[in-house]
């Protein structure tokens, strides 16, 4: 059996080197030219993520993980204002891609190769590229992201929901922290709650596996109406691009803005954060998809549901979509009844992720649209709730023990 995987990223990989592993025939088709572990920011983990590594033979070691002790919530003079130990493993994006593109074969895994659309039969599914080629199997998993060209076909209606806020984020090496600030920071995973807003910083491994040291990765969560939306990712020269702009693109007004407000509400020491780094933001989106199968092609990750990072489990997720498809097609013979199972657990777990998601963040969203009437358990933002439901382990969350 031959699958065809559009979308090299790490709920692709997960996909390919899983099926791989069951003797499946994996081709990998990514749509940029260049290897991704440029990219990416800090990332959250779960025991079920570090479970589906170990499949794989991955171990997060100290080279992928840090484990955090402490959430610390702050004001803006940096007083101390509510703590709870923690004891969460903090990774980055880069860390878990390389090992899994690193474990598959190269000459599998194919650069620039922008996806264009299927055909698929009783007999097979073919894909086609932008660059003229094409390729036949047995399976397509689209798992190309929030933006997903798979979907598009399958489901042209279905969009990505701007949630109403966005995310500024970004990772610095910890040798460009002040001194001080370092001192000060030291090993905790820092909160600041300004009114319905949400900024968080935590130490992640070194996004160069080579270095040694640790970086510091930042997420501050501002409400933006569309109209201000629209104006960020507008460049320079006047050119809108649409919900998202890449970071080279990013105005420097608008740069200096987000420095200049973080000194206004944030403690001295995680300002500096953003004062030395080049801050880019990501619009947040809801996403759910009505079904996550058609015929041959299965959706996977962020082209299945995008839940609000407050849960903490995107990647976690992407990984456990990759390890109930293989499983399902180990059970089942047939591979439409496998892809029925699929669908059914999956679909069920990333509706309640994305529910749990928009309440966690109905705070930060209800700046932006107050017309549309919050209730108080919507707007609260006390801090020892915020920082006991971010992010909490997926086993201690009922509604998400879903079977794999």
């Amino acid at each position: 059996m031959k699958a065809l995987v559009i979308g090299g990223s790490l709920g692709g990989l997960f996909a390919a080197n899983l099926l791989r592993d069951q003797g499946w025939e994996v081709d990998v088709y990514e749509r940029v030219g260049d290897d991704l572990a440029v990219r990416g920011a800090g990332i959250g983990t779960h025991t079920e993520l570090v479970d589906v590594l170990a499949r794989l033979g991955i171990r997060m070691d100290e080279r992928l993980g840090v484990v955090i002790p402490d959430r610390i919530c702050v004001d803006r003079t940096g007083r101390e204002l509510y703590r709870c130990h923690w004891a969460h493993t903090m990774s980055a994006w880069a860390n878990v891609y390389r090992p899994l593109k690193d474990r598959f074969p190269a000459g599998r895994y194919h650069f620039g190769k922008g996806f264009t659309g299927l055909v698929q039969s009783a007999e097979g599914i073919s894909a086609f590229f932008d660059d003229g080629s094409t390729a036949a199997g047995d399976l397509l998993i689209g798992a190309d992201g929030l933006r997903s060209t798979v979907r598009a076909q399958l489901m042209p209606g279905v969009e990505p929901q701007y949630a109403g806020y966005v995310a500024w984020r970004s990772i610095v090496e910890e040798s460009r922290v002040p001194a001080e600030s370092r001192e000060w920071l030291g090993e905790g995973y820092w909160f600041v709650l300004p009114k319905g807003e949400m900024f968080l910083c935590y130490q992640v491994p070194a996004k160069d596996l080579g270095r040694v040291g640790r970086d510091w990765n930042y997420v501050w969560y501002r409400p933006v109406t569309e109209a201000q939306l629209k104006d960020f990712c507008t460049d320079a020269t006047g050119k809108c691009h649409g919900t998202g702009i890449a970071p080279p693109l990013i105005r420097a007004d608008v740069t200096a803005s987000i420095k200049r407000e973080g000194h206004e509400l944030l403690p001295p020491h995680l300002a500096a954060l953003i004062d030395v780094s080049q801050p880019f933001f990501q619009a947040i989106f809801d996403i759910e998809s009505p079904r996550l199968t058609v015929g041959r092609v299965a959706l996977l990750g962020d082209a299945a549901y995008v839940a609000r990072p407050h849960v903490g489990m995107g990647v976690t997720k992407g990984a456990l979509d990759a390890l109930c498809l293989s499983n399902s097609l180990r059970k089942e013979k047939d591979l439409l009844r496998a892809l029925a199972r699929y669908d059914r657990l999956r679909s069920e777990f990333g509706r309640r992720c994305v529910a749990r998601a928009r309440r966690l963040g109905s705070y930060i969203e209800a700046r932006s649209r107050p017309e549309k009437g919050w209730s108080a358990e919507e707007l609260d933002q006390r801090p020892e709730r915020v920082l006991h439901e971010v992010a909490l382990a997926l086993a201690d969350i009922p509604e998400l023990q879903i079977e794999i």
